[in-house]
């Protein structure tokens, strides 16, 4: 009996841990405002004494301006997350604008390991897709317009083009203080220190002279 006893609380414990670390630290009062000056390494960021929290913890302006898109790929992101809002800390979210170069402007193909984005098209029009995981690697796309909503799930690769003649925005919402940004391509050829171009030219089915020169443009 008390075996079984042992068990069955191992197991509850084993789930609620799981849920526990899932995600984002949960808050246990109404706000945790991070307290960027601490020196403790935490799994998220120390909370600042409630006494000293200000108005401006919970604050950031801008998000009307428009980023240069001037440079390859066409694309700014403007991303607010607990670094730029405090306040954000132990809530679990964080947001962005996106601003699109007209005729082709590409946010490419990346990952948010830590959270799910439901992005709005404000401006313009977009071809969006997400692909799945193994085996399948089915594309999900859809071409949106204003107003139009779009979901790619945590942990997926992801993208937006912008299909239209004028300029394109987006807003995103993301379920992280700090969802993390793995853009493929980058990751991949302009990693420090380099993958070999030997791994590279396998894994792409490429010449490695070919390898060397995507590392070139990923170099910086």
């Amino acid at each position: 009996m008390a075996t079984n006893y042992a068990l069955v609380l191992f197991t509850f414990l084993a789930l609620v841990s799981s849920q526990a670390f899932a995600s984002d630290p949960s808050p246990l009062q109404d706000f945790c405002v991070a307290d960027m000056k601490s020196e403790l390494f935490v799994n998220g960021l120390v909370c600042k004494n409630p006494k000293d929290v200000k108005p401006d913890d919970f604050f950031f302006p801008g998000l009307d301006k428009a980023g240069d898109t001037s440079k390859n790929p066409g694309s700014n992101v403007t991303l607010v997350n607990v670094e730029k809002i405090a306040g954000f800390n132990t809530l679990g979210i964080s947001l962005a604008r996106i601003d699109f170069a007209p005729n082709g402007g590409l946010n490419p193909p990346h990952i948010h390991p830590r959270a799910t984005e439901v992005l709005t098209v404000m401006e313009g029009t977009l071809y969006v897709g997400f692909v799945t995981s193994a085996p399948e690697f089915k594309l999900f796309s859809k071409v949106l317009n204003k107003g139009d909503v779009f979901v790619f799930p945590k942990g997926l690769i992801h993208f937006q083009f912008n299909i239209g003649a004028v300029p394109a925005v987006a807003f995103a919402g993301l379920s992280s203080q700090n969802p993390g940004l793995i853009t493929v391509a980058k990751a991949v050829f302009g990693s420090n220190p380099p993958i070999s171009d030997d791994v590279l030219a396998k894994a792409f089915q490429l010449d490695k002279k070919t390898v060397d020169w995507l590392q070139a443009q990923f170099s910086n």
